[in-house]
């Protein structure tokens, strides 16, 4: 039999805030435990929350970057439970009436597009990180009160690799939007997953389980890879799926059970009595829409038919609201879009590897690369000559038409000059001028080379490939 499964996101954001949700604690990654703490978010008897203003603007702004209706009217409330990690043993969140109401984000897979409806985003604040040792656990209540923000998709998602695709398209709009981080090694971009399978006549959605706290793009792949097996060998064995919370083990690769799954009535949600409503205007909602940025998918369309890239290129160069920036001001003054790309995409991002940094951290500009695009178009270096400078660029900036006279790095392109040098690059290799003759073809590229090496690189490449055509009668 064959089955079908159904897939659903709540994605958790921590928002890039200076300070945490109702107190005024810093927030930050990598402080000693238990440093950025108040009475506020340990949760003193007495102590009164105070709502962060930026926290609701930048979860408007995300429910804004993907379609969702913006509340004018939405509360807070207390969810009940109680957790080591939860030092109020309830989270100050959003239940039924969130700031951002539906939406949708758009994925594409095998070239094919497909529309994954969101449910809601609400805003609320995290909880601190239990830490599990041999014979004890501690807890760091460093992350409690930081403003979380929680994207809950519509179960749209048939496949792990169509989760995986939603996770990665939510990502790239959110970087683009400013209001994340959104690095899931330092913990501010999380997942919990609802899938469940049921066999493919029946029209009612199978038992779901949850599977928490899944902090990594491939975590949630491989995660549910299993999942979806685990299910389908149960109902095959005539097993029953129970609903319940799962936890995903990454080294055993399987899901172990947590708990049984809680109902929306276990959390004994109530309106928060120590915070009054949020009430937006409508002109407010309007300003922060009219300086929303242009959304990545939109973005990749644009590169495609205005600098007229592969969609390749776009991509690439798209996943990175920076690295796009930085595209389009050097293509603008280069007049040569896909010689830019083509240097960010192999020699600016090589280095960004090589040294796990930002572009922003290089000493590289826009300015300083499309000069360096339009000498090796002028022909005034070649390729050699403009690495050479690149590295330059990258390390110190500067004027690449000054580090090239600077560096001696000038291409010859004097017909006299580059005779000279094939005219002794045969007579010092008088074999391969015979093998060549003899009708070994790469004896000439062997003779480039050698130019090329008599010249220090400064040889026009082409014009040495033409002449030792010419003298060896190449046809």
């Amino acid at each position: 039999m064959r089955y079908l499964t159904t897939i659903g996101l709540e994605v958790h954001v921590q928002l890039k805030t200076q300070s945490k949700m109702f107190c005024a604690c810093p927030t930050g990654h990598g402080a000693p435990p238990n440093t950025l703490v108040c009475p506020v978010c340990l949760g003193y008897p007495g102590a009164m929350p105070v709502m962060n203003e930026e926290a609701v603007h930048l979860t408007v702004v995300s429910g804004l970057m993907i379609g969702s209706h913006i509340s004018e009217f939405s509360k807070f409330d207390r969810k009940s439970y109680f957790y080591p990690d939860m030092p109020k043993n309830y989270q100050i969140s959003q239940f039924d009436k969130p700031l951002c109401e539906g939406g949708s984000v758009t994925i594409t897979l095998d070239g094919q597009d497909k529309v994954i409806g969101v449910t809601r985003i609400h805003l609320e604040e995290d909880v601190g990180k239990s830490t599990h040792y041999a014979k004890s656990s501690g807890v760091d209540f460093n992350r409690a009160g930081h403003p979380l923000m929680e994207i809950v998709s519509d179960p749209d998602m048939e496949s792990p690799e169509e989760a995986y695709a939603y996770l990665q398209a939510l990502r790239e709009i959110l970087l683009y939007a400013g209001v994340s981080d959104c690095n899931l090694e330092e913990g501010n971009m999380r997942c919990d997953v609802n899938v469940s399978v049921r066999p493919e006549n029946q029209t009612e959605l199978g038992t779901k389980a949850e599977l928490k706290n899944l902090n990594t793009q491939k975590g949630v792949l491989n995660s549910l890879y299993y999942e979806v097996s685990r299910q389908t060998a149960l109902l095959e064995r005539g097993e029953r799926v129970v609903q319940e919370t799962r936890r995903w083990d990454p080294d055993k690769g399987i899901t172990t059970s947590m708990r049984v799954k809680e109902d929306a009535h276990d959390y004994r949600y109530f309106p928060e009595p120590d915070l009054l409503p949020v009430v937006l205007p409508r002109e407010q909602v309007e300003a922060w829409r009219a300086a929303l940025p242009e959304r990545p998918r939109a973005r990749r369309t644009r590169f495609v038919s205005e600098y007229g890239l592969p969609e390749y290129d776009a991509g690439v160069l798209i996943a990175s609201r920076e690295i796009a920036d930085f595209f389009e001001t050097a293509a603008g003054l280069a007049g040569n879009a896909k010689g830019v790309s083509n240097w960010i995409m192999t020699e600016v991002m090589r280095v960004l590897g090589d040294d796990a940094c930002t572009l922003s951290a290089l000493k590289l500009t826009p300015e300083s690369l499309a000069e360096l695009v339009k000498l090796v178009d002028s022909k005034t270096i070649n390729m050699p000559g403009a690495k050479a400078v690149f590295e330059v660029l990258v390390d110190r900036g500067g004027d690449p038409r000054a580090i090239v006279e600077e560096k001696g790095l000038a291409q010859v392109s004097d017909t006299g000059s580059i005779e000279a040098f094939v005219d002794q690059a045969m007579q010092e290799n008088p074999q391969s001028v015979e093998d060549y003759r003899n009708g070994k073809k790469a004896a000439a590229q062997f003779l480039v080379g050698q130019v090329m090496r008599l010249s220090r690189g400064k040889a026009n490449p082409q014009m040495v490939g033409q002449m030792i055509a010419d003298k060896l009668g190449v046809e």
